[in-house]
């Protein structure tokens, strides 16, 4: 595990997928994190790439060729992501390709992850680079588990978000049996720029957005206001989710969502797939902010 620290938060993040595990204040200790308890789900902030989501039957085909890849792709849970570089206030862990990637992602690429620490904000910077002689096709993104409650006088109940503008948009929704995206959707804001959050508001699984103005989004306690925010300038797909049991709120970017349960399985034509000419490198960054007023 590696840590940074300022005179305001501290941050870890695992070896393993380069997966961020804490983020509380030096100050006062408050958690800001999900404890990724195993017994209800066992992750903190999963790493999406090459893919988000679930693919038809798990497979996908590039030049009539059938490929296999489980749920968020590759870099989650993996044991060959390495420290790269360490500074005074980041941390950046790479992945390339091998001949066990190229099995089932027959890209050249390397990938890199760098958690960049200053003040109050953690900078989740994601970059990939071409290093083959074509072209080559990816998703990535997010899936940050944040600690809800917070504090201990707090419900689940207490919270909701509140989006930077008021919107109109629906969720697609999710398949249950299959993780695909379905052809239905359902309105979740309607004029409005706050979901409250529920239990219950996950049982048809994650709340996908294909279609928001907003590029910032506020976790909000009544009773001790805002806690922190994700902005996702570079992502325009958002995803919503937490185990309906859980007491956690997922706030993920992504660029790139599930299979639709009518693909053709086709990885060139997936939906928000990225297309990266040889020798070109991508980047895109969220950020997370903890309120100030919670640090001291």
């Amino acid at each position: 595990m590696h840590v940074l620290q300022n005179n305001k938060l501290k941050i870890a993040v695992k070896n393993i997928g380069a997966e961020l595990c804490d983020i509380s204040s030096t100050q006062n200790k408050t958690q800001f994190m999900w404890d990724a308890n195993p017994n209800v789900w066992g992750s903190y902030a999963p790493n999406l790439f090459p893919i988000i989501g679930a693919l038809k039957d798990n497979s996908y085909t590039f030049e009539d060729k059938k490929f296999s890849m489980p749920k968020h792709g590759f870099i989650r849970h993996n044991n060959d992501i390495f420290l790269h570089e360490r500074t005074e206030n980041s941390l950046t862990f790479a992945l390339f390709y091998n001949d066990e990637t190229l099995k089932n992602y027959p890209f050249k690429f390397e990938f890199y992850i760098t958690y960049l620490l200053v003040d109050n904000k953690i900078d989740v910077i994601h970059q990939i680079k071409n290093v083959d002689d074509k072209t080559i096709y990816f998703s990535v993104g997010g899936h940050p588990a944040f600690k809800c409650p917070v504090f201990e006088n707090e419900n689940y109940e207490d919270y909701s978000l509140e989006f930077e503008h008021t919107e109109t948009a629906k969720t697609h929704l999710i398949n249950i049996k299959n993780g695909l995206i379905s052809s239905e959707t359902e309105t979740v804001l309607n004029s409005s720029n706050t979901i409250n959050l529920t239990h219950d508001l996950f049982n048809r699984d994650a709340i996908v957005f294909k279609d928001l103005k907003s590029r910032k989004v506020t976790l909000k306690s009544k009773l001790n206001g805002a806690i922190l925010s994700v902005s996702y300038h570079d992502f325009p797909y958002l995803g919503i989710w937490a185990k309906p049991e859980g007491d956690y709120v997922c706030i993920e970017p992504w660029l790139g969502v599930a299979d639709g349960e009518n693909t053709n399985q086709d990885f060139k034509t997936k939906e928000g797939i990225i297309a990266l000419l040889a020798g070109k490198t991508f980047e895109a960054t969220y950020t997370i902010e903890i309120h100030n007023n919670h640090l001291v």
